[in-house]
């Protein structure tokens, strides 16, 4: 047994194989775009690396696509046949791989469990730990986020080589509960540490944009660029966040050069990619912005991924975006695939039954919604569909505009009042309610 860089025991004893994989974990926490590759030199090293089928594994599962849920089941096999190989390997190893099957078996939270369980006496090993933030995040689990990083904190080191990126974590899951002065503290001190630390970067500027300091985020994002830029499309979600402080502005041009030089450079279909593009170009309309085309260039990978039904993060992403289209059809077959997974099991069909489908019918005008707190009980539920609260935004505001124009005002001031727990008010409520009023139907006088 040996102790990698970042304090996983491992059953690798080959060099080439243990210096690539901590080239793969140092690239999964700097969001690069070179882990794939680290990884494939890891196995050609030794094909029994058991630690890196298993990042392949939870590799493809994040990327949540309903065609990468075969290639993350065969690196769960590949992982349970180099424990054998291994002759059972290291504990470490067989907790990732019980990890790993838990969550090819549908359950993020039961392999968020294990991974808890089984590193409990070593809460900062770095890449349990970064699984579980991001399983935790995909999972709407951001009080897990929280406990799971205060309790690395006593066995934090700065001697640690990934202590930047876990300060990060822990600065994102302060600024997710609100607590902006401690997040802001923590992600400046990670990105001291490691300015390769793309999510410590992310969460200050998280922090500024919920407090509506829109310049301080420009010009903390702007100086972070040379180590952002180099990520992998995680460098579209920064650009990203630097069009919604911009679009607070007022300054749209700027924004739409953004969106198409930086947020949207490629047609990829990658869900994160997808869900920046929707929710700016929805943005960009509600705050008066001709996009011109940039819907239609949506519209054949909205059209293809309406009834993947793997995440509902995205397909409510996908929802948007066909609305937009005007595809009563593609709209129809997503709702579908919705309530076909609302009927299944596993976390994604709890979400889907809970949350995801009355969002979607709302968003679908196939819900009249109408029940006293309807609309405002959605948008307190909204955590549970994963993702942030400015990526979730996008539905609180879109629940905000339903609500004012059906002319339900309980609901519409409720969820004003729990957006503004959170995000300071800005230009873009007022726009959206500017919308509803122009969209309400005139009823005539009794």
């Amino acid at each position: 047994m040996t102790t990698d860089h970042y304090g996983l025991d491992t059953s690798t004893t080959d060099a080439a194989a243990r210096s690539a994989f901590a080239e793969a974990v140092h690239g999964l926490g700097a969001h690069r775009p070179s882990v794939g590759a680290a990884l494939a030199r890891t196995l050609s090293a030794d094909p029994d690396d058991v630690a890196a089928h298993v990042l392949k594994g939870f590799a493809n599962l994040i990327l949540a696509r309903e065609e990468l849920e075969f290639p993350a089941a065969a690196a769960a096999a590949e992982a349970e046949r180099a424990l054998g190989a291994r002759d059972g390997g290291t504990a470490d190893e067989r907790v990732l791989v019980a990890a790993l099957r838990a969550a090819v078996g549908g359950s993020f939270r039961a392999a968020i469990d294990v991974l808890d369980r089984g590193f409990a006496d070593r809460p900062a090993v770095f890449l349990p730990f970064k699984i579980g933030h991001a399983l935790r995040f995909m999972a709407g689990d951001a009080a897990g986020m929280l406990a799971a990083s205060e309790r690395m904190l006593p066995a934090w080191d700065a001697a640690n080589p990934a202590a930047g990126f876990l300060l990060g974590c822990h600065a994102f899951a302060l600024e997710e509960h609100g607590a902006y002065e401690a997040a802001e503290h923590y992600g400046r001190r990670a990105v001291a540490l490691q300015p390769e630390d793309a999510w410590g970067l992310h969460a200050v500027g998280h922090v500024f944009e919920m407090r509506g300091e829109t310049q301080k985020g420009i010009d903390w994002l702007e100086a972070g660029r040379p180590h952002w830029s180099r990520c992998n499309n995680f460098s579209f979600h920064m650009a990203w966040h630097v069009a919604l402080l911009r679009l607070e502005r007022g300054e749209h041009d700027a924004v739409l050069a953004l969106y198409d030089d930086e947020v949207r450079p490629q047609p990829t279909d990658d869900f994160r990619d997808m869900a920046n593009a929707v929710s700016l170009l929805w943005r960009l309309d509600r705050s008066g912005v001709d996009v011109g085309e940039r819907w239609a260039d949506l519209a054949e990978i909205a059209r293809r991924r309406r009834t993947d039904s793997t995440l509902v993060f995205a397909m409510l992403h996908t929802l948007v975006a066909l609305a937009a289209l005007g595809d009563s059809v593609g709209v129809a077959d997503l709702v579908a695939a919705m309530e076909a997974r609302a009927a299944g099991t596993g976390d994604q069909a709890r979400v889907a039954r809970d949350v995801g489908l009355p969002v979607a019918r709302v968003i679908a005008g196939l819900a009249d919604g109408r029940g006293t707190g309807a609309l405002d009980r959605l948008a307190v539920d909204l955590p549970r569909i994963g993702g942030s609260n400015a990526q979730r935004d996008l539905f609180v505001l879109h629940l905000a505009e339903i609500a004012g124009r059906r002319g339900d005002e309980s609901a519409r001031t409720a969820i004003h009042r729990t957006r503004h727990r959170l995000k300071a008010e800005d230009h873009l409520i007022a726009a959206v309610d500017r919308r509803a009023r122009a969209d309400r139907p005139h009823r005539p006088l009794a």
